[in-house]
């Protein structure tokens, strides 16, 4: 995988030095052996693998402008934050994937559950929560009614494995103020999920678990694309296959068949 090196990237935004090469801002390390802080977050205006590793190579006034994006900022404080932390390295998905190659974007996709479960600690940024608490009770009438009345984080489809493969999730506020951890949470998650306790505690080994019961945390839960649906879940089913966009709902398709192989959980059929 590909990591941002924390220190270089918070030097070049202070002025320090004028990190040019992709060397200096992201370097290939090991996600089994080595030690990283990742992100997981709803995407807005973000920066892109090319923007980040060229952008002391652009034009003073695009420069500026990717710079005052929400999404370079939300960078920088997650950069902050994992320095704060003690971690030289940090994943975060939009920044850390050239997309621009289907290889490495399949790749990446197939590997993103394990490198999630990997990670020392998994960084949740609400940016829809301006409270200093985490929010535990159900508001579907005021500021969350266009997320089911809780933030819009826990309606996303890609945040359902972000949740559960990390042993250690920290949850922010959109101001960087930190909120609660998975561990503390543990109860006002299982209500706000239907994820068991157990399972948020210690994972999806510590509760014997159906096909369907897992199916069922995902189905209110939004994709931009429709074969992200499929292709978020995979981690969670312990199978990989080949990402086709462009294939629309026989992502789903191919996703069951592949359980199917793995299972005799007739469950899935549920679904």
């Amino acid at each position: 995988m590909k990591l941002l090196n924390v220190e270089v990237v918070l030097n070049r935004e202070k002025g320090i030095q004028q990190a040019e090469s992709e060397q200096d801002i992201l370097k290939e390390l090991d996600d089994e052996t080595e030690s990283y802080a990742i992100l997981s977050h709803r995407w807005g205006v973000e920066v892109t693998y090319k923007e980040m590793i060229g952008l002391m190579k652009m034009e003073v006034p695009k420069r500026e402008e990717v710079r005052k994006r929400n999404g370079y900022q939300k960078i920088i404080k997650c950069c902050e934050q994992a320095k704060k932390d003690g971690y030289q390295w940090l994943w975060i998905d939009t920044c850390c994937i050239d997309k621009r190659s289907s290889a490495e974007l399949s790749e990446a996709i197939n590997a993103m559950y394990r490198w999630y479960q990997n990670a020392q600690v998994c960084y949740a940024y609400l940016n829809d929560v301006e409270e200093s608490v985490f929010p535990t009770g159900w508001d579907p009438r005021g500021k969350f009614k266009q997320s089911n009345g809780w933030p819009e984080w826990f309606m996303r489809g890609w945040t359902l494995q972000e949740l559960i493969a990390p042993k250690r999730v920290e949850f922010f506020n959109k101001d960087w103020v930190h909120i609660g951890d998975k561990q503390s949470l543990a109860r006002p998650l299982e209500v706000i999920t239907s994820i068991p306790h157990e399972v948020l505690m210690n994972g999806l080994a510590a509760k014997r678990l159906c096909v369907a019961q897992i199916m069922s945390w995902a189905a209110d839960r939004k994709t931009k694309r429709v074969e992200d649906r499929a292709y978020s879940l995979m981690g969670l089913f312990g199978v990989n296959m080949p990402m086709v966009y462009g294939e629309g709902k026989k992502a789903f398709q191919r996703l069951q068949l592949e359980i199917i192989r793995i299972s005799s959980d007739h469950s899935i059929f549920a679904w």
